[in-house]
């Protein structure tokens, strides 16, 4: 319990921070509905005035937080094996940014059944840790590069660019079958559905969002093609339903994929979803990071018909 009225002076690293967000980041361990609730209702001031939750900010804004119950546990732990395991990823960092070669299996944040994801980890690594937030997302079961804030105003430049498209990522996938030469661009809408499990699905549709892909091809085998896939946009699962609904579903992709040719290659110890965060380009804040390529990417190119049960 917060016993006390506080009030708190807004430094420069805040400044056009909504202020939802910085009470959410404040009174972690505070569900987010109390949170919205005491600013509705007025409790929460700034420069003694009633303010809604979108409000930006401003340095020098002197916020009154009021009394406030906070949750017996309202820090994440990270396991140690898990910290040890993202600090040895660490690919570039600086006073702004931490950049991480995520793992596979790692969610880029908790929620949803997962307590502790990449972000929660972050916390972790020590006390100038504790205000990190994600520049952007990465899919639970996509490695490679993972870009951390430790600044506020580095995180408004980073969202700021990436929204007026001045943000280059770009991925690696394997995808089955042989994906036409001519082929280098992807055009259609997408959209978002909630399913009643809780899992998020995505579609094609003529109301969605404008999604681009472009795609080159680095090397085939028999039976996969490797894509560089640069990202124009980007959309929830973007790459895994542009290759699915063409036809060259990613290898190992468990909502989108071929599950009979994903279950053969479990049998052979190739578990995993064969995309990869290869690269991460912000020029105007020479952010210039790439990520090494998963070694399984190299192992899964040479796999023959004969080594796999596909009857």
């Amino acid at each position: 319990m917060l016993e006390k009225v506080q009030k708190i002076e807004i430094k420069e690293s805040h400044d056009g921070q909504r202020l939802d967000n910085f009470l959410i980041n404040l009174l972690k361990g505070v569900p987010k509905s109390k949170i919205y609730s005491i600013i509705r209702k007025g409790e929460v001031r700034v420069n003694s005035s009633r303010k809604q939750a979108r409000y930006k900010l401003i340095t020098d804004d002197l916020i009154r937080v009021p009394p406030i119950r906070l949750s017996i546990s309202k820090e994440k732990f990270a396991p140690k094996n898990m910290i040890d395991l993202l600090r040895e990823s660490v690919i570039f960092e600086d006073k702004n940014y931490i950049a991480i070669n995520k793992p596979k299996g790692i969610a880029s944040h908790g929620g949803s059944g997962i307590s502790i994801g990449l972000i929660e980890a972050v916390r972790n690594f020590g006390p100038e840790y504790r205000d990190c937030k994600l520049v952007h997302r990465l899919d639970r079961s996509t490695s490679g590069c993972q870009i951390i804030s430790k600044k506020q105003q580095f995180l408004k430049q980073c969202n700021e660019l990436i929204r007026n498209g001045h943000a280059n990522k770009s991925y690696i996938a394997i995808v089955k079958g042989s994906w036409p030469e001519d082929k280098k661009k992807i055009v259609n809408n997408l959209s978002k559905d909630i399913l009643i499990s809780g899992e998020r699905m995505v579609k094609e549709t003529v109301d969605g969002k404008n999604s681009i892909t472009e795609f080159r091809i680095i090397e085939k085998s028999n039976l996969f093609t490797k894509l560089s896939c640069n990202l124009i946009t980007g959309r929830t699962h973007q790459i895994r339903v542009h290759t699915s609904n063409f036809g060259f579903p990613i290898v190992g992709d468990d909502k989108y994929g071929d599950k009979g040719m994903n279950k053969s290659l479990k049998e052979i110890g190739l578990d995993r979803m064969y995309l990869h965060s290869k690269s991460f380009k912000i020029s105007e804040l020479e952010i210039n990071l790439e990520a090494e390529e998963p070694k399984e990417f190299k192992k899964l190119i040479k796999v023959s018909d004969s080594e796999l049960n596909l009857s």
